[in-house]
């Protein structure tokens, strides 16, 4: 067998072992989607240098990823968002990126989830760790590592087989994610995180729904609320609610004496997440003194009548119907209130 036989079989034999594959995740009911990894965060990120007065910048965590869809907004306003919250993060080290490194002065939404926004300000936390990570990274990012973001894309869209994650979720396909979610019993005698798989789809703007499945599928949704369970339930560190206001309102007021619009937004949450929200993270403790003392302009989804109804399939969250309308609704108030920059009028 002379060398062009051998690379002709090495190719075919590559070539079906990746068809194969590709079709049988696709057989398990896999689709291609787009990591929202630090690369894709940093190309919403770039954009924001270039943005006018009339633009809008969305931060905090992932209830405004969710919550807030961007054809919608667009649809209402003219104007389509940058996206740049960021699930289980602190908003604060994004919100300060762009107030201390950017002359930006236009719209900004801040979500306020409680339990993060008010978490922290200590730098190795996981909340403000892993936000300030994607802020170091895209100041720091090499001509190489941008070309293998766009290189990446075409797979990442079109193929079921290189899926993979950041977030490291237990359905992540990718050969170290296989290797690290198998199961081979509890040697370490740490608590086992329950199973936790993507339960989101993302376009390349970082406009990212929940899954149908998700919101249809009531044993699937349980299971992320197990792993909210242990994630809540296993957090015993209290809030740092005087050191987080603090350093929130010292950018807040800089932003807004430059010229800049702060919205600051409360999405809404369910059942025993609500419930605990409400008892120990309450809108009279956190909420109304936060308000004040940034004099922001602000929206609690309980203060409406169309978002008293609405519940997150998995206590956290909006299904992609709820938050196509939660948006739309949103925009609306907002516009009849004059809260944003020179949106179009309906």
């Amino acid at each position: 067998m002379n060398l062009k036989q051998s690379l002709f079989i090495a190719i075919a034999l590559s070539i079906i072992a990746v068809t194969s594959w590709e079709l049988y995740w696709r057989s398990q009911g896999k689709t291609p989607d787009l990591d929202d990894n630090k690369d894709l965060w940093a190309v919403q990120r770039a954009k924001v240098d270039k943005l006018t007065s009339n633009d809008v910048v969305l931060t905090g965590s992932s209830r405004v990823l969710f919550d807030i869809q961007l054809n919608e907004w667009e649809a209402e306003t003219g104007v389509r968002p940058i996206q740049l919250a960021s699930a289980g993060t602190s908003p604060l080290p994004i919100f300060h990126d762009i107030v201390n490194n950017t002359d930006f002065k236009g719209t900004v939404v801040v979500g306020v989830t409680p339990g993060l926004f008010f978490s922290t300000t200590y730098p190795e936390a996981g909340p403000w760790k892993r936000a300030q990570a994607r802020v170091d990274y895209f100041k720091d990012r090499t001509y190489a590592q941008r070309l293998n973001h766009w290189f990446s894309l075409p797979l990442q869209k079109n193929l079921v087989l290189v899926s993979t994650s950041e977030e490291g979720w237990s359905d992540d396909i990718d050969l170290k994610s296989l290797l690290n979610n198998f199961n081979s019993g509890n040697r370490t005698g740490k608590p086992q995180y329950p199973p936790f798989e993507a339960f989101s789809y993302m376009d390349e703007d970082r406009n990212n729904v929940m899954s149908e499945k998700t919101a249809t599928d009531t044993a699937f949704a349980n299971t992320i609320i197990a792993a909210w369970k242990f994630v809540i339930m296993g957090n015993n560190n209290p809030p740092d609610v005087e050191a987080t206001t603090n350093f929130f309102v010292a950018d807040a007021k800089k932003f807004i004496e430059r010229g800049g619009n702060l919205i600051l937004l409360r999405c809404p949450s369910s059942g025993w997440i609500k419930e605990g929200e409400d008892k120990f993270l309450s809108r009279a403790d956190l909420w109304e003194p936060l308000v004040k003392a940034t004099n922001a302009k602000a929206y609690y989804y309980e203060d409406y009548d169309q978002f008293k109804n609405l519940k997150c399939p998995e206590l956290s969250h909006l299904s992609a119907d709820d938050a196509r309308f939660f948006t739309t609704e949103l925009v609306k108030i907002m516009k009849a209130e004059g809260a944003l920059f020179n949106s179009k009028t309906n």
